[in-house]
């Protein structure tokens, strides 16, 4: 009988990879079904997977959406109750037997140093479903390629720059390509042992190189065959940016406090565990660029 996954956040950057991954997937035939807060995504129709309603904010969706699920990619939005929201969901999970969870948290999470709002945050999700007693996987990854994306990729087409208080320090962004073929080794496992291989296991997820912004503008620049430039700027003109782009005041400082730990070299560790995982070496910068260099023009 297959086993049925359940992916939340599914129409977000990352869910909607892992749904897409998920169905490529050689092995065992599994029942996908994708979760967001609205369930009239005709995308997953389109592509033959069940939609489902899971909005936070109402128990009874919550349920619904977990009724008769094996396995469960559990991705909670980012806000100041997310702690609770976590909460919710594992307890209901729990009542439906769900088996298994991988969590997407983020990079830092077990760093006491940090000691940042998502680390924090993230850190006590994951305590909850520690506690639990449902066998788990949690995917820390760090900052998202795809961010410059979403995030600056308007500037760079309008402007030919990028603005980030980031001064000249590195992180080792990741794509979401390798998050989600992570997520999709974990949860399906093609080894002898399955997902048995991954249990109560921490993924650091990040790319194979340290950039700074200016150097990523660089790799830009070169590969999409237009000039990109990086502007440093300080906290308190991100601040205003964010505000105009409609964030709220805990959203502008969450972001301000993971700029602060960017600065101070934080987020500039390798990790191994995408290619330890999939047996792929991570997806380049460049890479990245070139394909989604459409995105920038």
């Amino acid at each position: 009988m297959a086993e049925t996954i359940l992916v939340t956040g599914a129409t977000g950057t990352v869910g909607s990879e892992v749904v897409k991954q998920l169905l490529s997937a050689k092995g065992e035939r599994k029942d996908i079904k994708a979760a967001a807060r609205s369930a009239n995504d005709s995308t997953f129709r389109n592509l033959g997977v069940q939609a489902l309603e899971l909005d936070y904010n109402k128990p009874d969706t919550i349920s619904a959406a977990l009724s008769g699920i094996d396995k469960l990619f559990l991705l909670t939005p980012f806000q100041s109750n997310m702690v609770d929201l976590t909460s919710n969901l594992v307890n209901e999970a729990k009542k439906a037997g769900v088996k298994y969870i991988v969590k997407q948290s983020v990079l830092g999470a077990d760093d006491a140093e940090q000691a940042i709002t998502p680390s924090r945050l993230h850190r006590q999700a994951e305590k909850v479903i520690e506690e639990s007693g449902i066998p788990f996987i949690f995917l820390r990854p760090n900052f998202f390629m795809q961010n410059f994306v979403t995030f600056y990729s308007h500037f760079i087409k309008t402007q030919g720059a990028f603005y980030v208080p980031a001064e000249d320090a590195k992180a080792s962004f990741v794509d979401v390509r390798d998050i989600a073929a992570v997520a999709v080794q974990s949860l399906s496992g093609s080894s002898k042992n399955g997902t048995a291989n991954h249990i109560r296991k921490a993924y650091d997820i990040t790319g194979g190189e340290a950039l700074s912004y200016g150097q990523a503008a660089e790799i830009l620049s070169k590969e999409i065959g237009k000039k990109v430039n990086y502007a440093n700027i300080s906290d308190e003109d991100a601040r205003k940016g964010m505000k105009d782009m409609g964030a709220d005041e805990w959203t502008i400082n969450s972001m301000i406090e993971l700029f602060g730990i960017t600065r101070g070299g934080y987020l500039s560790e390798i990790s191994s565990a995408v290619e330890q995982v999939t047996g792929n070496k991570p997806i380049s910068f460049s890479q990245f660029a070139r394909d989604y260099a459409g995105a920038f023009k």
